[in-house]
């Protein structure tokens, strides 16, 4: 019923597309094309995300991108849209890749980070499950275009920011996939550090180095995790599919062992039930905004590319399902990480909120391997598939002809270096605080001026063919192939937010009170204000052209 509604497009010329009518002459417009839905249909146009039918044929997308001859500088392999074939992920593989990125160390180091930070057990838990609640909608959103039409997060990109525009959104994802990928592999490293003899972690070269900022040993034990993960990567998206399949129930085993492990050590969860908050009613409100933003900013990013994945799903129905896990499986794991930590301090009289501390001091060395193997599966699982894949991405829209998915996962590593993750990880308030409250100002607007402009805007309505041609009369070629709305809206939406951020890095010695409260909200700031100012801009910009192509009705609409 979607795709009839939305294939109806009444004009007052005969529609002749530039891309299949090349000699039909084409004068254009004074006004720049800044939307590509018709100002006729606007209202009349609907939209249903939530509709199971809009992938029940096979892809629209598919013979439309055969009907015409793609330009080779915005297409390869990577970036066609997915056909019927292609299209396997089921609801229940969807909701695996939630699993596989869930149990792992940065999920139960959030969980200890909110316990360090003075909260009670249930309020870190009812926190993190709200959080996600909230993110639930703008990943379910964001991942129908994938579904309906097969195409990746650069691809719709397109549609909003322009072709050329595209680059900005999806390199600033990019950039924090990469800090991720550092993070995630640093977290590997010191696994396998655990497992050195003792012998060689006493020598001169685990001590640390000032310029470096860590031991020379922790850092090699970093690049050799850093590089194991690259052969999994290597095979591409269906063996990343396979490995969060298959490693799903294995992670929810080894968590389960974990949680009946300090039950049992520590008799039981009433130390964990006993805990209260140390904060009082207005230290806990001071904490609970920033801590609700970090944590919607910690699967941000994933719910910006998350196209990227729900673009092989069998139909909407299936990434629907699929992306209800998040919040579940979020809600549990927090849980987990809560109660494991917490009996730490029963079983070895200190709190341990660090999983790979903990490793160190259970067990016997075959005890030690096992869980290290288990930890190590979990932080491949969780790096691979939300950390690599959107950079890959990014890099092959930057330059199809020059990067493949592999080339853009090498360099994607290797910026992963530079972000020197042992800094960020240095305390919860830098994790936390620093690092995922930052760039949610960032990840916000985005994802913000995409969904104003899919579903506001365009009506899920997207024209295949103008998302991969240079043509100056394609849709989204807008002006110059920008979208100056869009990058307004970014821009905008970011600037409050840095003040806050420049007084939490100690660049600002000092901010007015309302730029510590926005940055305190950084996401939900950015992305209310991108949203709004981009739907605004854009509707009066389409009112303008309506009226000018009402006065000069022999003039063809700036859109066909």
């Amino acid at each position: 019923m979607v795709s009839r509604w939305l294939s109806f497009h009444p004009h007052l010329l005969p529609h002749h597309h530039p891309l299949l009518f090349s000699n039909v002459p084409f004068h254009k417009p004074l006004f720049p094309p800044i939307l590509t839905a018709k100002p006729s249909i606007l209202l009349k146009t609907k939209c249903y995300p939530f509709s199971t039918m809009a992938s029940s044929n096979p892809p629209q997308s598919v013979s439309q991108f055969d009907n015409f001859e793609p330009d080779p500088t915005l297409t390869n392999d990577e970036l066609k849209p997915t056909t019927s074939d292609q299209r396997t992920f089921s609801g229940l593989e969807m909701a695996t890749l939630w699993i596989g990125l869930v149990v792992g160390v940065p999920s139960y180091y959030l969980a200890g980070s909110l316990a360090d930070l003075g909260m009670a057990w249930w309020q870190g838990i009812a926190t993190v499950v709200a959080a996600n609640v909230i993110l639930l909608l703008p990943l379910i959103l964001t991942g129908h275009p994938g579904t309906k039409y097969g195409i990746s997060f650069p691809v719709l990109a397109r549609s909003s920011f322009g072709i050329r525009g595209a680059h900005i959104p999806t390199l600033l994802r990019a950039l924090i996939g990469c800090g991720w990928y550092g993070i995630e592999s640093w977290i590997g490293g010191e696994a396998i550090f655990l497992l050195l003899p003792k012998i060689i972690k006493d020598s001169s070269l685990a001590e640390p180095l000032i310029w470096l900022g860590t031991s020379p040993l922790e850092f090699g034990c970093f690049v050799l995790f850093w590089s194991a993960q690259l052969a999994i990567v290597w095979n591409g998206i269906d063996a990343i599919r396979d490995l969060e399949k298959y490693s799903a129930p294995i992670l929810i085993l080894l968590t389960s062992l974990l949680l009946i492990w300090s039950y049992t050590n520590a008799g039981g969860f009433n130390h964990m039930l006993s805990l209260s908050s140390k904060l009082s009613s207005s230290q806990f409100w001071a904490l609970f905004f920033p801590s609700l933003t970090a944590n919607i900013s910690f699967w941000a990013p994933v719910a910006l590319n998350i196209p990227d994945f729900t673009r092989f799903a069998k139909s909407q129905k299936d990434q629907i399902i699929g992306q209800i896990g998040l919040p579940i499986f979020m809600g549990a794991f927090t849980f987990v990480g809560l109660a494991v930590a917490s009996s730490t301090k029963v079983i070895f009289g200190h709190m341990i909120s660090d999983p790979i501390q903990l490793l160190g001091q259970i067990g016997g060395i075959w005890t030690k391997i096992l869980a290290i193997l288990g930890i190590s599966l979990a932080i491949i699982t969780t790096n691979i598939a939300a950390n690599v894949v959107a950079p890959a991405n990014a890099l092959v829209n930057l330059s199809p002809s020059r990067f493949t998915f592999r080339r853009g996962a090498v360099l994607t590593a290797l910026l992963g270096i530079a972000f020197q993750p042992w800094r960020l990880l240095g305390s919860s308030e830098s994790f936390v605080y620093t690092w995922l409250v930052g760039y949610s100002a960032v990840m916000g607007p985005i994802g913000a001026v995409i969904l104003a402009d899919y579903y506001l805007i365009k009506r899920c309505d997207l024209s295949i063919g103008d998302l991969y041609t240079m043509s100056s009369q394609g849709a989204y070629y807008y002006e110059g192939g920008y979208n100056l709305a869009a990058v307004a809206a970014l821009i905008i939406g970011i600037l409050p937010v840095i003040p806050g951020f420049l007084n939490k890095t100690g660049i600002l010695n000092s901010v007015p009170d309302v730029f510590t409260v926005i940055y305190n909200n950084a996401w939900f700031f950015s992305f209310f204000s991108a949203g709004i100012l981009y739907w605004i801009i854009s509707s009066v910009r389409s009112r303008g052209m309506n009226d000018h192509q009402q006065k000069h009705p022999l003039l063809p609409n700036s859109s066909s």
